[in-house]
């Protein structure tokens, strides 16, 4: 393997350049332009970027230009092993899913997910191998919007993993996001999987922790409790509605709150809270809000109010017998780090990739700032991009996974260390 720290990063850099000449460019042409986007012409280095991604990770300097003419593959592998002829076995094999529990710990708490898919196929498979584990479970919500192919494969992967399930053409936000989670819940409490947690995502997520990290959080600081960040809604009216910025993580990683009052009082003198999208809710919490009378009428009141995702799960949180309520709940939680415009300055030093409205799509320079984050998950990211990016969390979040296990290790749980220009060449 290329030892890139080793190196000096202008002999590197001039050595990618040379060797330019003689590889070949690679500019895919996707079969179908609105569901596989372009990606740009890079060299596939002969190494899979171990050194890279540590010295990206490190913060070195030269490191974001040599990366630019060393990317990896664009994800066409992903969509060639969900496409090729076999078994459910070799298809879980082939995108390197881990099929038993890492550790003893594990086993005994069991997650589930609640995860809305949307545009990138290549993103989605990441994310899903990157959280999956055969003691949790998950619910996968696919946007109405999302690419066929997308779709198609959420449901290969479906029927291939017991413990995965889908809810079709989902609304990305409004009141049929907020029922589309309501009945993943109801699947979640009706499956065969004891859970002790749900966590919710979104499409553009990644875990910035191992499952055994997640689980020693959840049990050490929120056992019991659910993690809904959230606060008083704001008498104001001044503030803008944005769904785009109800994705909050840490300390005053605060949405805006919505614009417009709401048309009546909430049933059974509820006070109306204003809170996160995303969210970590206990068993007991969520067989709560299916059955209380309370959550129902909540559940029907919030049809015509603005972002009711953004509210229902914290009001019902501060209410006094809800299991594993919390009063006193804030916007704390480390449950996603966000990296949002009106905040540079005070709570990061910038985005290293672009905005998108008010939130940082993560560049390569955003590597350090995410590995020293304390927070469980962090979104959001774009594999068409810079799909180095994520291909860095993803390896170095696999390499601690498995260091952390118990157990033997079987090779399909690696991933592979070179690329696939080097291996056709020692072939």
């Amino acid at each position: 393997m290329t030892q890139l720290r080793a190196t000096k990063p202008g002999l590197v850099l001039g050595a990618l350049l040379g060797i330019a000449v003689f590889l070949y460019l690679r500019n895919p042409g996707p079969e179908d332009p609105e569901e596989e986007p372009t990606y740009p012409a890079v060299v596939e280095c002969g190494f899979y970027p171990e050194e890279l991604c540590s010295a990206l990770f490190e913060g070195k300097g030269a490191a974001p230009q040599i990366a630019r003419f060393c990317k990896p593959p664009h994800g066409s592998e992903t969509l060639a092993v969900l496409r090729s002829p076999g078994n459910c076995s070799q298809l879980v094999r082939g995108l390197h899913f881990i099929t038993r529990p890492l550790s003893a710990e594990e086993a005994n708490c069991s997650l589930a997910y609640v995860v809305t898919v949307r545009r990138e196929l290549a993103l989605s498979v990441r994310q899903l191998r990157a959280i999956y584990a055969p003691q949790n479970v998950y619910c996968i919500q696919v946007d109405e919007r999302a690419p066929k192919r997308l779709k198609a494969a959420v449901q290969t992967l479906a029927s291939c993993l017991e413990n995965v399930f889908t809810l079709s053409d989902v609304a990305a936000s409004g009141f049929p996001r907020l029922q589309a989670d309501v009945d993943c819940m109801k699947a979640l409490v009706h499956s065969r999987f004891p859970w002790d947690h749900v966590i919710s995502l979104g499409g553009q997520d990644f875990p910035l922790k191992t499952n055994r990290e997640i689980v020693r959080f959840l049990r050490s600081r929120w056992d019991g409790k659910n993690l809904i960040p959230g606060g008083v809604q704001p008498p104001s009216s001044n503030l803008k509605a944005n769904h785009s910025h109800s994705r909050s993580t840490l300390g005053t990683n605060t949405p805006e709150s919505p614009k417009k009052t709401f048309k009546q009082e909430a049933p059974h003198n509820l006070k109306v809270y204003f809170g996160s999208a995303y969210y970590v809710l206990t068993r007991k919490f969520v067989e709560f809000v299916l059955s209380d009378v309370r959550a129902k009428d909540l559940l029907e009141w919030c049809r015509d109010t603005p972002s009711p995702e953004q509210l229902y799960w914290v009001t019902l949180n501060r209410v006094a017998d809800a299991p594993g309520g919390a009063p006193d709940t804030s916007w704390e939680g480390n449950i996603r780090a966000v990296k949002r415009k009106h905040q540079e300055g005070a709570a990061h030093g910038g985005c290293k990739g672009h905005y998108v409205h008010d939130v940082c799509v993560y560049g390569l320079g955003d590597l350090p700032w995410l590995v020293r984050s304390p927070a469980l998950f962090a979104g959001e990211f774009e594999f068409s991009t810079d799909p180095l990016v994520v291909t860095c969390l993803e390896r170095r979040h696999r390499l601690r996974a498995l260091q952390q296990a118990e157990g033997p290790v079987e090779p399909p749980w690696h991933f592979q260390q070179h690329s696939h220009f080097n291996t056709r060449l020692s072939h």
